[in-house]
Parts: C-alpha cells; sequence; structure tokens
C-alpha cells in the first residue's frame, strides 16, 4: 500500500516536472510542431526578413519569390510588366564623363507616367523612409508643397512641383501633382515617381498600382553599396524598337503641335493640367 502511493507521488511528480519544463517539439520534414496550438513558422535562413517587407505582399516582388506569372520584359535588374496600351520608355542622363547612361525606366499609360528605379539597400535595414526625407528637402527647395499619405505601399509623399516659367494670370505659380511612392525589398529598394492622372485621379491610383506591383527587382549577388542604382541594361532589338517608338510619338506631338498649338506641360506626353502650388 505504502508503495503504490510513493510510486503515484513519483508519476505526479515526474508530470509536473514535464508541464515545467514546457512543451517538447518533434521535428519532421515540415521543420519545429509545437504541441501548445502556437505554431513558429521556421524562416529562410538566407536573406533577413526586414520589418519593411510587410508593405509588399502582393508585389512589387523579389527574384528569389514566386511572383505571379505575365508577360515581362527583362531589363537586368528589373523585370517590368508588359500590357496592352503600355509604353516603355529608358531614360537616360549623362555622367561626368560626358557618356549616357540609364537613370530609369518610364511607363507611360494613357495620361499616366511612372518613372521607376532600382536601388541597392542594406541586408538588414530598409531605405524608404531615408529616401523620402530627402524628396521632401529636394521638393521644398523648389518651392514645392508636400504631404504625407498611408497608400498601398505604406508612407509615401504627396507633392506639388513648380513648372518652371508658368503661372497663372494673377501671377501665382503653377505646378504639377506628383506622387512618391517606394517599397523596401531584401537588399533593395524600388522607387516610383508618379505623374499625371496617376496622382489625381482614384481610378488611375489603383491602375498604376497595380503595374508597380507586377515589377519584379533582381539584386543579383553583385556588391552594390546602398543608395546606388542597380544596372538597368536594354538589349539592343529592345532599344531599337523604343527608338522607333520614340520617333512616331515626336511625329505624332509635332502634327498636334501644328494642330492645336503647343502642350500645356511642354513636350513628352501629356500627362494632365497644373495646378497652383
Amino acid at each position: 500500500m505504502f508503495g503504490r502511493r510513493r510510486k503515484k507521488r513519483d508519476e505526479e511528480t515526474e508530470r509536473a516536472g514535464r508541464e515545467q519544463s514546457g512543451p517538447k517539439e518533434r521535428h519532421g520534414a515540415a521543420g519545429a510542431v509545437s504541441f501548445d496550438n502556437e505554431v513558429e513558422p521556421e524562416r529562410p535562413s538566407g536573406q533577413p526578413v526586414k520589418d519593411e517587407d510587410r508593405y509588399r505582399p502582393t508585389g512589387p516582388w523579389d527574384s528569389t519569390e514566386d511572383a505571379p506569372d505575365i508577360k515581362r520584359m527583362d531589363l537586368g535588374s528589373m523585370l517590368l510588366p508588359m500590357e496592352q496600351g503600355t509604353e516603355i520608355q529608358v531614360n537616360v542622363a549623362q555622367d561626368g564623363q560626358g557618356k549616357q547612361k540609364i537613370i530609369g525606366v518610364t511607363l507611360v499609360r494613357g495620361k499616366t507616367a511612372l518613372q521607376v528605379q532600382p536601388f541597392a539597400a542594406p541586408k538588414s535595414s530598409g531605405l524608404w523612409d531615408e529616401m523620402r526625407e530627402e524628396l521632401r528637402t529636394q521638393v521644398t527647395g523648389q518651392g514645392g508643397r508636400v504631404e504625407d499619405h498611408d497608400g498601398t505601399f505604406g508612407p509615401e509623399l504627396q507633392a506639388v512641383i513648380p513648372i518652371k516659367g508658368k503661372k497663372t494670370e494673377d501671377g501665382r505659380q503653377l505646378g504639377q501633382r506628383v506622387r512618391f511612392i517606394g517599397v523596401d525589398g531584401p537588399r533593395w529598394v524600388l522607387r516610383g515617381v508618379i505623374r499625371g492622372e496617376g496622382a489625381t485621379k482614384p481610378e488611375m491610383m489603383s491602375e498604376v498600382e497595380r503595374i508597380f506591383a507586377g515589377i519584379v527587382v533582381v539584386r543579383g549577388d553583385q556588391p552594390v553599396p546602398p543608395n546606388e542604382l542597380l544596372p538597368i541594361t536594354v538589349p539592343k532589338q529592345i532599344q531599337e524598337q523604343m527608338a522607333a517608338a520614340a520617333k512616331q510619338r515626336a511625329a505624332q506631338q509635332a502634327a498636334q503641335r501644328g494642330n492645336a498649338g503647343s502642350s500645356p506641360n511642354g513636350s513628352g506626353p501629356d500627362t494632365g493640367g497644373a495646378t497652383p502650388v
């Protein structure tokens, strides 16, 4: 009788010890499994997950992720969605040595223009917060206005940028409405500048955001300092197609100027009217 009581006390002591030590875990093909109804998924050991990644659950995508299968143009560090009615233009500028350098790509759809630029970023932190402050300083330094907004991809800037030489009849400076959007990814940040109807009309805002979300960024393994533009490359065949499209567009704009005068926004696609700054 006393032996049975002692055995029972020993069993109770052993059971209490198991409860205090916490739930045991079983490891299998799916990783760690908890029997305490709290499953902690195992994260890949490759690229760290940044807090900013929560702003892109449906894109833009990293090349290592399962992006939706749509037709895209390969431009090296970016794969851009190719859709009917969307024109892709390469933006170039001269570097310090006088050579032409690609500094971004603009997607034009109707009266909306979206310029995109991929930059290198640190592994453990994003750069979009820092970029927004730099953009704010640039715009206000030019006499423009800037407001913070919470957008589809997190914090964004909505601004009115002065148009040089454009004023109202009473002398007020005219400006163009612009949206600055951006999203941090694994070792990269993708920045977008939206002009035209995509910066003012809700239905076009969602349309241009859908295009932005369809972009895939190819960061690569090459070391690139943070804040430096990732290399954008354009195949020769695509360069020839773009040159032909640009020539056709210039001819159409020349014809329009001849028939109805110059565009209120100067050269380039008509992406919307001006507003007082």
